[in-house]
């Protein structure tokens, strides 16, 4: 993703309201190699893994409706129940589709994409609360099916197939042919581009096939960190984020960040840096690490409640 971190480096480059700590950096790194803090595995409890076509399907579904789990208030948050446990957040997003899948219902299918309604969808996934953005859901799950049916003959993994093992390929072609993919944003007159949710496609076809068939990819190693709302709030309690005293109050007080807006640019764009930095920090003290394998490890940091004594920032947005 050159262009990903080209732009990203730029904004990091003049950022006024955010800057990276690169003493936390090193600090950070070195902790990593003594503390001997392993890349999490791909997780399979939650999620449909069948081995086949199927898989590609379902990973591209749930990947297109992978944003913006945070609710407006504790008692409106969207929980699922799984087996014993009670879900929320992406786990409950994996784990309902995957009940959905396995009780008969065509999720995988462009077909049935194409023409999900609303009522469909709220039921699919089920549970307590709702899920932010639900309108937006249905429309992402419609023109995808469309693009599917139009393109690739109704196959996810044909989409997959016509990128020709690249991950750089791959994410353009979703950015291309799928709207809500064109994560792209403009900061200071220049587009500046993030591809979150294209990525962790990419990413998650590695994890799920391990590296084969639909999983390989020649240049997997240009991934960049996913620009979430996670890893930030994970970077910011590690001191290697911060905010300048303006964006730090608003952002404490749970007051929105309009999407595209500096501020929040300057974030997504600055945690691009900050783990390409932790990269070739680690790189340096001999623990090579690609950049989303460093992007996992902070993602699962975030899951505990350590790392949530400050608030992450808030942005109502389709793209993460």
């Amino acid at each position: 993703m050159r262009e990903v971190l080209k732009t990203a480096h730029h904004v990091s480059g003049v950022s006024t309201s955010v800057r990276i700590n690169k003493e936390a950096i090193v600090g950070f790194s070195i902790r990593l190699c003594e503390e001997g803090m392993e890349v999490p595995p791909w997780n399979r409890a939650y999620h449909f893994c069948e081995g086949g076509r199927e898989t590609v399907s379902y990973l591209l579904v749930l990947d297109s409706l992978n944003f913006c789990f945070w609710p407006e208030s504790e008692e409106s948050r969207w929980e699922i129940t799984f087996g014993s446990r009670r879900l929320s957040g992406y786990f409950a997003l994996a784990a309902s589709l995957t009940q959905a899948i396995e009780a008969g219902i065509p999720l995988t299918r462009a077909e049935y994409l194409a023409e999900l309604s609303f009522e469909a969808l709220r039921e699919i996934l089920g549970g307590r609360g709702e899920l932010p953005l639900m309108e937006d859901r249905v429309k992402i799950l419609n023109e995808l099916g469309h693009v599917l049916l139009k393109e690739y003959n109704g196959e996810a993994s044909g989409l997959v197939e016509a990128a020709g093992g690249s991950t750089e390929e791959l994410a353009g072609l979703l950015a291309e042919t799928v709207s809500s993919f064109r994560d792209v944003a403009e900061y200071l007159g220049q587009r500046v581009y993030f591809y979150k949710r294209a990525q962790i496609f990419c990413a998650d076809l590695y994890g799920a096939f391990e590296g084969t068939r639909w999983g390989q990819f020649r240049d997997i190693d240009r991934l960049t960190a996913f620009a979430d709302y996670k890893l930030p709030q994970v970077l910011r309690h590690l001191r290697i984020l911060h905010y300048d005293e303006a964006l730090a109050e608003r952002i404490d007080r749970k007051v929105p960040l309009v999407a595209g807006s500096p501020e929040e640019i300057e974030i997504r764009a600055n945690t691009i840096s900050a783990v390409d930095m932790i990269r070739e920090g680690l790189a340096r003290l001999g623990r090579p690490l690609r950049a989303f394998e460093v992007d996992w490890i902070l993602w699962n940091l975030g899951q505990q409640e350590e790392f949530k004594t400050r608030p992450h920032h808030r942005t109502v947005t389709i793209f993460y």
